[in-house]
């Protein structure tokens, strides 16, 4: 028997938490088949059959256990069934008897013969032999019968509907759903990555001076860009052209020029960075997680592009590291991709500040006296006022809008 046991997602993780099995108890694995899945309170990891045979499940899901406890078995010398299928007991199949299968279908009665006269009379009446009673010897349809018939008005052979009764059984599907009237609770454990984003953010609320400002951004220029060069950027570079881009670019040169936004505190020391890691918030079915965008500084539209699309695929896939959602020196969230209009989002510990996108909304605006219609977002930047002063923190925000509102001077570096 090979044993498979819970696996660390690092180094200072005791314990984890076997959140699905992904294959049934008894089934047949193949190698390096994906067989489960666990989290920790710092990331998820996958784990995967370490040979061929049948899987005997231990640990039942939901359970916490120790880094290096069995959680399962494989049996290499068990044979499958039928190829890599589950081991399972095959169905009954419900044949009839002997006497069923010989049994003749029942046919509607009908009369015996039909004499030609009737058969001439019901026919140029429109009427079907089976809508009249015969009466003739060997239970023949006479012509006395078709007149018989013909004199009374008689309607059409048609199939009627079963009258309804009454059953305790509702149809298979009804065209209204009535809400249930049942008042009931459900109660689910927070996953160990759950618990620490909740302990995280109490302590950035409770720990940190936190404020936020707030500004508005003219996103034509951007929109115009996109727009002309969409196609090209695509064929060129092989990855699509968005915002993100944009705003990790400017916000990575607007953060060397304000060295205070790009720090962080560490109990009574503030330590500054010559280089910009920026951390990407994602959204996952298992949380918000947030890897980084490593040398933003350093980067072209379309690498960044790359990166920001690499790590947000593989966070939902629960692929990414440790070491990739760790070492950020600032952090933006696009709450506008769920429609948020504006919001102040939290900080995210130790960094002392964090950007906020928003949804691109019309809305009038006064240029050069004149009211016009542009396409503009709200961005809010939230910082640590123990260590960011409201001049810093407005001075960089402001910087950061004209960036994105003049995109060349990404380009120059200006």
């Amino acid at each position: 028997m090979i044993e498979i046991k819970a696996i660390s997602p690092g180094e200072s993780v005791t314990e984890v938490l076997v959140s699905r099995w992904l294959k049934p108890n008894g089934a047949w694995v193949q190698k390096d088949e994906k067989i489960a899945e666990i989290e920790s309170d710092k990331a998820a990891l996958e784990v995967y059959a370490e040979a061929s045979g049948r899987l005997e499940i231990l640990v039942a899901e939901g359970s916490t256990v120790p880094v290096g406890q069995v959680i399962a078995r494989i049996d290499p010398q068990a044979t499958p069934t039928n190829g890599s299928e589950p081991l399972k007991a095959p169905e009954k199949t419900v044949s009839p008897p002997p006497s069923e299968k010989a049994a003749p279908v029942a046919q509607p009665s009908a009369p015996t013969h039909v004499m030609p006269a009737a058969a001439r009379i019901l026919a140029e009446k429109g009427l079907s032999p089976e809508q009249v009673p015969p009466t003739g010897p060997g239970g023949r349809l006479t012509k006395a019968d078709a007149l018989a018939a013909s004199a009374q008005p008689t309607p059409p052979l048609v199939e009627t509907p079963p009258a309804p009764t009454l059953s305790s059984t509702p149809p298979p599907q009804t065209p209204l759903q009535i809400p249930s009237t049942e008042r009931t609770e459900t109660r689910k454990k927070l996953s160990p990555i759950r618990q620490t984003i909740a302990r995280r953010l109490l302590a950035a609320k409770n720990q940190t001076a936190m404020l936020t400002t707030f500004n508005e951004v003219d996103m034509s220029q951007i929109l115009h860009i996109r727009k002309t060069y969409k196609e090209r950027f695509q064929e060129k570079h092989g990855i699509g052209l968005g915002f993100m881009s944009f705003f990790t670019k400017a916000c990575a040169q607007a953060l060397l020029e304000f060295p205070e936004v790009n720090s962080q505190l560490h109990e009574d020391e503030l330590v500054y960075f010559n280089y910009v890691d920026i951390s990407v918030a994602v959204s996952t079915d298992r949380g918000l997680v947030v890897p980084v965008v490593r040398n933003a500084h350093l980067l072209s539209l379309a690498e960044i592009e790359r990166v920001i699309a690499d790590l947000a695929a593989r966070a939902r896939q629960n692929k990414l590291s440790i070491e990739e959602m760790q070492g950020g020196t600032f952090t933006i969230t696009n709450g506008g991709v769920f429609g948020s209009l504006f919001s102040t989002p939290i900080l995210n510990p130790p960094q002392t500040a964090i950007l906020g996108m928003h949804k691109v909304q019309e809305r009038p605006v006064v240029i050069n006296g004149q009211v016009q219609i542009r396409p503009m977002m709200y961005v809010a930047l939230s910082y640590d006022h123990r260590v960011i002063d409201g001049k810093e923190a407005v001075s960089f925000l402001v910087r950061v809008k004209e960036l994105l509102e003049d995109p060349v001077r990404l380009l120059l570096g200006i």
